[in-house]
């Protein structure tokens, strides 16, 4: 009996799947006689500014955001454009938010974690430190239940967020001393924002937010002691290996952090139908390209890195990385404690982690 269900389940799959493509067919059959419809229905002439955390042309991220206006110039016919800011032009970096939910401009682009003091639960749209990874991210925001609690924890705010890029796995960071013990994170003042930065406070060091264009003076100048940026190909173009003499791995705060575009959402709603579209696809355009670039680069930059004389490449001990993982559950259950969004969202992320892990642990 289980025998025959299935069978008549494969072919109800294969009949579904001929008409499917059959009308697929047929509609673009119909276009093709129809070939003198405008390719865009409005023309009508949108001007938006779009503020980063990055500085202007930075590369990847804040080339990612150039792009994305580019793209979207070129399907609207030139009809939608936008004009990218970078850090500082319009809206100091860590005020990207703001600009956006208050309307000072339509558009924004940087990392949820630069937005915790907000909203608790922002960070999870990023990273977790020993969370999941880029491709896992992508599934739970696209293919499981991570975009709707992503859009209702921004509303209150008027900001429509998308996902706008991921720098894949990072490095664990540039410090002036070997981290041997767990107790040399005692007293560390290291850039590290976000919920890593909870967590290396809890082992001692002082966590310290900046935004990129001032991390290398800070560790040159000695402000900081030691700073994670991104991965290989970053972090050499950010010159780090110039001042720091070890370079460690894994990133465990931040194993595929989700960067974003955010949207006022007056804008948005005002947006015709057809521009909404080709944001949305440009978006999701710039959420692949910005991962791919810095996965065909950081090989080659880490050899970079690799040949520099004054640089070692050490990987943190099992005991740190342990010590880590303690705090980094009980940094989750605190804020889970004194934020029910939080607990809510980051029940649903370990929900799906735990689900994606299983098929991974098969397919992998």
């Amino acid at each position: 009996m289980k025998t025959k269900h299935n069978k008549i389940n494969r072919k109800q799959f294969l009949k579904n799947s001929i008409l499917a493509s059959a009308g697929i067919l047929a509609s673009s059959c119909s276009r093709d006689k129809q070939h003198n419809a405008p390719a865009i229905i409005t023309k009508k002439r949108v001007r938006w500014r779009m503020v980063t955390t990055w500085p202007a042309n930075f590369p990847v991220l804040g080339e990612g955001c150039n792009k994305l206006a580019e793209w979207v110039e070129e399907m609207s016919d030139g009809n939608f454009t936008i004009k990218v800011y970078g850090s500082g032009e319009l809206a100091p970096p860590l005020e990207t938010f703001d600009a956006v939910s208050d309307g000072s401009v339509e558009m924004g682009n940087g990392a949820a974690y630069y937005w915790g003091g907000k909203m608790p639960a922002a960070p999870i749209f990023c990273s977790i430190p020993f969370g999941m990874n880029a491709q896992q991210m992508n599934a739970w925001i696209y293919g499981g239940d991570g975009y709707q609690l992503w859009k209702d924890l921004y509303a209150p705010f008027d900001v429509i967020p998308f996902a706008g890029g991921n720098t894949g796995p990072q490095m664990g960071g540039w410090f002036n001393k070997k981290m041997n013990t767990v107790d040399d994170f005692k007293g560390l003042k290291m850039r590290m924002p976000g919920l890593g930065g909870k967590v290396i406070e809890k082992l001692g060091a002082a966590a310290v937010v900046s935004p990129g264009s001032e991390i290398y003076t800070n560790l040159e100048r000695g402000v900081i002691d030691a700073t994670e940026w991104v991965g290989p190909y970053h972090d050499y173009l950010m010159g780090f290996y110039k001042i720091a003499k070890y370079y460690y791995t894994p990133g465990w705060h931040e194993p595929g952090p989700v960067l974003e575009n955010i949207i006022n959402r007056e804008a948005w709603e005002n947006l015709p139908k057809t521009y909404q579209s080709i944001l949305k696809a440009a978006s999701a355009r710039q959420n692949i390209w910005s991962l791919s670039v810095f996965e065909a680069k950081n090989n080659e930059y880490l050899n970079k890195i690799k040949n520099s004389p004054n640089v070692e490449i050490l990987r943190f001990s099992q005991d740190i990385l342990d010590a880590l993982q303690k705090a980094s559950n009980e940094v989750m259950e605190e804020l889970c404690a004194q934020d029910t969004t939080t607990k809510k969202i980051y029940e649903n992320y370990l929900d799906f982690k735990k689900r994606i892990t299983q098929w991974n642990s098969y397919a992998i």
